[in-house]
């Protein structure tokens, strides 16, 4: 019941993953959103259990490229069928899932440019949201995906802002978002976005690149760059007089440290926005039977603050981690191609000639 609990101080919570077992289970424990990226629709493909329907869409005469998208868009909108309840209720508040958008825009061995890279992500990013109330489309704090969220927001997109690390990223995406918001055409009362600011990434790197903090001060990065980022979206969205709410979620939740808890950023973020957790992390919170308070608004003692102002270097964290986030994306897609494309030739093998070329990225 310890789920239960954490909702009762406010946060949502929502599953980093849309897999049918797990949407359930967190369902059933009041989990009321979800969201999806490469690597975790290619590890449900990889299970087998998608293997009927991609036989399916491969005889049909799609594309490697396409029957990835197709089972992509389809697990998002079944997780989306599970939330829609919520998000009736809450009256498009909560209840949404995020579809992420092509991390092969990023992928450098394709040689677009910024401006195509934009281009892509303004297509793709109307293109998957068209249709869906409570789908959100992820974007990520890249040179390009910030450079399209201003359209985006302007065509009424619902925006998910990920792979963000830093307040300077931030503060770019917020303010492209609220620019282009003001020029949709429904106007605002619909309009929502969120943020998305990764946690436990930012300490795994500060152990490797910031060795000299203190034992006070390591493994507090993450928490302290996030709930700066939580204070400022607070007081910037104060006064806007809008309907819904512009929220922060607190992704990468999961702890990577030895020796952490395993509600180690659950906790630190009790009565925040929205944390989307992994499933693992889900799953302990529901079965430790803990009680969760309000700890969103505490910081660590001024002198942990100032030494890790003093000692990490926020700009080359950014670009690391950013580097390292889109490769991490990235490769999970290439290996959901070429399991596709495995797929196919097995049915080739098997004398059931598919009519469809191979890999096309959309």
């Amino acid at each position: 019941m310890s789920l239960a609990s954490l909702i009762a101080t406010g946060t949502k919570v929502w599953l980093d993953g849309v897999a049918p077992d797990e949407l359930q289970k967190n369902h059933e424990w009041g989990v009321t959103g979800a969201t999806s990226n490469p690597t975790i629709v290619s590890k449900i493909i990889g299970r087998g259990h998608f293997d009927g329907r991609i036989s399916e869409l491969i005889g049909q005469g799609h594309t490697d490229d396409e029957v990835a998208w197709a089972l992509n868009d389809e697990l998002v909108e079944s997780a989306q069928k599970v939330f829609l309840p919520a998000w009736e209720r809450t009256e498009g508040n909560d209840g949404y899932v995020s579809f992420e958008l092509d991390p092969l825009i990023e992928d450098e061995a394709a040689r677009l440019d910024d401006s195509e890279r934009v281009r892509r992500y303004l297509e793709l990013g109307r293109k998957w949201a068209a249709g869906h109330r409570n789908r959100m489309i992820k974007v990520p704090a890249s040179v390009a995906g910030l450079a399209a969220l201003e359209g985006l927001a302007a065509a009424g997109v619902t925006i998910n802002v990920t792979l963000m690390f830093t307040e300077r990223q931030y503060q770019l995406a917020r303010d492209a978002i609220w620019r282009g918001a003001r020029h949709r055409k429904d106007g605002l009362r619909d309009f929502k976005s969120v943020y998305s600011v990764f946690v436990s990434r930012v300490d795994v790197y500060t152990e490797e690149h910031a060795p000299d903090l203190s034992p006070a001060a390591q493994g507090m990065v993450g928490i302290v760059n996030a709930k700066r980022v939580w204070r400022e979206n607070q007081e910037f969205w104060r006064d806007k007089g809008l309907r819904l709410q512009q929220e922060i979620v607190f992704a990468s939740t999961g702890v990577k440290r030895p020796g952490d808890p395993a509600d180690r950023y659950v906790e630190a973020f009790a009565g925040g926005d929205i944390q989307t957790n992994p499933p693992a992390t889900n799953e302990a919170v529901e079965k430790a039977s803990k009680t969760y308070a309000r700890h969103i608004d505490q910081m660590p003692s001024p002198d942990v603050v100032g030494e890790i102002d003093w000692k990490v270097d926020m700009v080359a964290l950014e670009r690391g981690l950013m580097a390292e986030g889109i490769e991490k994306f990235v490769e999970p897609q290439r290996a959901l191609l070429r399991l596709i494309a495995q797929k196919r030739a097995a049915q080739l093998a098997r004398g059931r000639r598919p009519s469809g070329p191979g890999p096309q990225h959309n």
